[in-house]
């Protein structure tokens, strides 16, 4: 039996652009299949005049009856991601019940955050595994969790209506409700073969540096097994060719026996039948020896058949994790792939510690002092309370940036700083020069 596959985020801000094209493909990812992107499709109709999930989220908050001003940084979303394991997952597409797959997913949100506040639920269908990304808008009706406490407590001096539109994804999000989610999502998906996972597992969400880094280290520990299962069967295999040698040289020594003996018969028949016992008693020696080899051997076969089939599955296990394992994170972090080559720069070329590329690869602006390397001029250049941050640009692409501007740029400025201080007179650069 496989098991669900169900992730609630949060999305804050006024709008939630990037997801949105994300899901609606207005971007496509590299894990995309654009071949089958046309077979992707929305499963929650949109109001009159809402075209879009961004617009179906804001038609919801503006005609839910909220009379309190909402923040800027207010959650104005909650995105579930549903799926299940891949194999069960095709095994429901190959039956022809995604359909009804479908349905139950959409049906079990409407029951837990409400029709109206379901604004959008795509399938996917262009990407290793089926899956729906659902939004959510948390409108709740009644009391404030924090005034209710006050209130148990005896704090509360004053009354508020209790049946009040708010917006709040706290009230949504609470850890038993969490719970909650996970297990009625379940319940719906047993008749499809999918089950919860282990409940109360030790389990902790880790930053995404610290996930890139534990997803390079495990890629290796892999690849090293794989490595090691490969040796592991070819020195299985080297070891039943010598044992086969083994047998066919016996058989050969036996065979030589063999003549002689119906040689020497001929001639015992002449000179007599003492030297001939003599053969055939050390021929009943070597076909016994031969026949405790053949046994040997059989044995030896079975025993080595059963170690490479081990070795096999063993083998074909662990690509099998390695396959899920960088399908899920080029599924759910695409740019992944784009982000490791500027952590090898930052390590490699300006040997930037651990910590400081961790809070970088956190999006987090980092104060530098010290001495910066140019690989364009092999020359270090002095930083002092200089501020760094990672950008992407509109290709995807992670690039660093150096109080404001590009790497590239503050290295050629400290350049032309320096010869200036030399007096030797700068010229201007040569544009599309990248370290």
């Amino acid at each position: 039996m496989g098991y669900i596959s169900i992730q609630i985020n949060k999305a804050k801000g006024s709008a939630d652009t990037g997801a949105s094209d994300h899901i609606e493909r207005k971007t496509i990812p590299k894990n995309a299949d654009p071949t089958r992107t046309h077979l992707n499709r929305e499963l929650v109709k949109f109001p009159d005049g809402v075209s879009d999930r961004t617009e179906a989220i804001s038609h919801r908050i503006r005609t839910a009856g909220i009379k309190r001003k909402i923040t800027p940084d207010q959650v104005r979303a909650i995105r579930i991601v549903l799926s299940g394991t891949h194999e069960d997952m095709m095994k429901i597409q190959d039956e022809g019940r995604l359909d009804e797959w479908c349905d139950d997913n959409l049906q079990w949100l409407h029951r837990t955050f409400g029709k109206e506040n379901t604004v959008s639920a795509v399938l996917h269908m262009d990407e290793h595994t089926p899956h729906i990304h659902a939004t959510v808008v948390p409108i709740v009706t009644g009391e404030r969790r924090k005034a209710k406490k006050k209130q148990t407590e005896g704090k509360r001096s004053y009354r508020k209506k209790a049946n009040i539109v708010r917006l709040c994804a706290d009230d949504v999000l609470t850890r038993e409700k969490l719970v909650a989610y996970h297990d009625s999502y379940a319940r719906v998906m047993e008749k499809y073969g999918l089950q919860r996972g282990v409940r109360g597992s030790e389990a902790r969400h880790t930053t995404t540096a610290q996930y890139y880094r534990d997803l390079i280290r495990q890629t290796g520990e892999l690849e090293a097994n794989v490595q090691q299962l490969q040796t592991e069967q070819q020195q299985a295999e080297q070891q039943l060719d010598e044992v086969r040698q083994e047998v066919k040289s016996e058989k050969l020594e036996a065979a030589k026996t063999e003549a002689k003996a119906a040689f020497v018969a001929k001639v015992g028949s002449i000179l007599g039948g003492g030297k001939l016992k003599e053969f055939e008693h050390r021929n009943e020696d070597l076909q016994k020896r031969i026949q405790e080899l053949e046994e040997e051997a059989i044995q030896r076969e079975e025993q080595h058949a059963k170690q490479i089939q081990e070795m096999k599955n063993a083998y074909e296990q662990q690509h099998r994790k390695l396959s899920e394992f960088t399908d899920f994170v080029k599924r759910y972090f695409p740019y992944v792939e784009n982000l490791i080559p500027t952590i090898k720069f930052l390590r490699d070329t300006l040997n930037f510690s651990d910590g400081l590329i961790k809070k970088l690869c956190m999006f987090k602006d980092v104060t530098i002092k010290g001495e910066l390397y140019s690989r364009e001029f092999n020359q270090h250049f002095r930083a002092d309370k200089t501020i760094c941050s990672l950008k992407e640009d509109k290709e995807g692409n992670f690039n660093l940036n150096i109080d404001g501007v590009s790497h590239v740029s503050w290295f050629r400025r400290k350049k032309d700083e320096f010869m200036q201080a030399l007096g030797v007179p700068t010229r201007k650069h040569d544009k599309g020069i990248r370290l």
